[in-house]
């Protein structure tokens, strides 16, 4: 079964009380996923938002004898929207590095799900796509526009503590210089965790604040039953668009000044010349190109944009944008395994820097440094790298968020450590009750 119904958005609330209310509507779901471009147009945005909620059917996948019935699932619903994740701990299948940390949130390596329902808004139109008998397009958006926009809960400010302290992550981080001075690695992206336990919050009320706080191209509100995840990245992990596979990775952060434009222009150039920013950025490039290498048409795979910088309410971010032809034999399950986990997110080379990430962090990152996505009914697809974000598990009551940069030769601790805390002002200023 499946029914859809195109409305004008004459039809639908204005931006942005329109999102908060399908935003509402979705949350009676055990599962759903609410994927917020934020009205970005530098990305190449298929849709404003686009949703899915219910479980029609899904697919988990724990360990590598199910690998094969991946594509079968994927098969199986080609023209419909599938939505998912991969978490970061699916290395363990993709690679064989078993995860040593216990992971409090509880993602699985990879999930898919076919919604019951779908929807696709534009800042025109507002497509709602039923798969399930149980519901009719014109019932849903009556629904929806007659539903409140979210009602915002007092969060009282959330107490996190470090997995590490300032001291801990400094000598950290000069171990890991030793390893690239011995030739181990060149570049390895080293993170942390701040966390709260036994805590009660509302996930809905914390995520309105924080796409308020930093709304990014490819924000994210995800709940898998009792997991919940609030994400406000403006990374893209990767993408393809008929046979063509788009990665844009980010290395290199540099802080906003709002109230000095003039100044503001002078940290982007200098995050535009930094040597070590050049450094780590060209190193992933190169990563990505070596990844898209093993599963493109030869000669097809280029460099579109090398160093671009682009402005997000509290950072400036240099990111690059690689693409190449996907070759006519590889699946789905091959994509992931040339290109997952992504460069950014690790180092190079990757396999041996996920070996003393397993070592040197402290915490597991479960879907941190994961992707979140959807696949199109064409085939199409779009995920992206779960950075700035907040976990929350509502059954145990275990909130954290991870952050963390690239290490290279050239990093100063007291520089990475402060860059750290940067990028996580704005999940820092939300939990703070403020």
């Amino acid at each position: 079964m499946h029914e859809f119904l195109s409305v004008s958005l004459d039809t639908f609330p204005a931006f942005p009380a329109g999102k908060l209310q399908l935003l509402n509507w979705l949350s009676r779901f055990g599962s759903y996923c609410f994927l917020d471009n934020n009205g970005y147009v530098s990305n190449k945005p298929n849709v404003e938002v686009l949703a899915g909620a219910g479980v029609l059917d899904s697919f988990t996948l724990s360990h590598s004898g199910e690998v094969h019935l991946l594509q079968t699932f994927l098969d199986k619903h080609k023209g419909k929207y599938i939505f998912g994740h991969f978490a970061y701990d699916l290395k363990e299948v993709l690679h064989e590095l078993p995860g040593t940390k216990p992971d409090f949130i509880g993602f699985a390596p990879l999930f898919f799900f076919v919604p019951e329902v779908c929807f696709l808004l534009q800042h025109e139109t507002l497509t709602i796509h039923c798969y399930h008998a149980n519901w009719k397009a014109a019932d849903v958006l009556r629904q929806i526009t007659e539903i409140p926009a979210i009602a915002e809960t007092v969060q009282p400010a959330v107490q996190l503590m470090p997995r590490m302290n300032r001291e801990n992550y400094i000598e950290k981080i000069e171990q890991l210089r030793a390893h690239i001075l011995r030739g181990d690695c060149y570049e390895i992206n080293f993170c942390q965790e701040f966390f709260a336990d036994g805590v009660t919050v509302d996930p809905l009320t914390l995520y309105k604040k924080l796409s308020e706080a930093s709304p990014n191209p490819f924000s994210c509100y995800y709940r898998n039953n009792h997991s919940y995840l609030l994400c406000a990245s403006p990374e893209r992990y990767l993408s393809r668009k008929g046979n063509r596979l788009i990665s844009q990775p980010i290395k290199g952060t540099a802080a906003r000044i709002k109230d000095d434009a003039g100044a503001d222009e002078d940290a982007k150039k200098a995050l535009f010349t930094s040597a070590k920013n050049r450094s780590e950025n060209v190193m992933v490039v190169d990563l990505v190109r070596n990844d898209f290498s093993r599963i493109c048409k030869e000669g097809s795979v280029q460099v579109d944009e090398l160093y671009g910088i682009y402005s997000y309410p509290q950072v400036h971010q240099m990111i690059s944008t690689i693409s190449g032809v996907q070759r006519d034999d590889v699946n789905f399950w091959e994509i992931l395994q040339a290109t997952f986990p992504m460069g950014s997110m690790t180092g190079a080379p990757k396999l041996r820097v996920m070996e003393l990430i397993e070592k040197y962090e402290l915490s597991s990152r479960g879907l941190f440094s994961g992707a979140v996505g959807y696949i199109a009914p064409n085939g199409d697809f779009d995920f992206n790298v779960v950075i700035r974000s907040i976990f929350y598990n509502e059954d145990n009551r275990y909130l954290s968020y991870q952050v963390g940069g690239g290490i290279t030769w050239y990093s100063n601790p007291e520089d990475e450590y402060d860059e750290c805390m940067l990028k996580a002002s704005a999940i820092k200023l939300i939990l703070s009750g403020k």
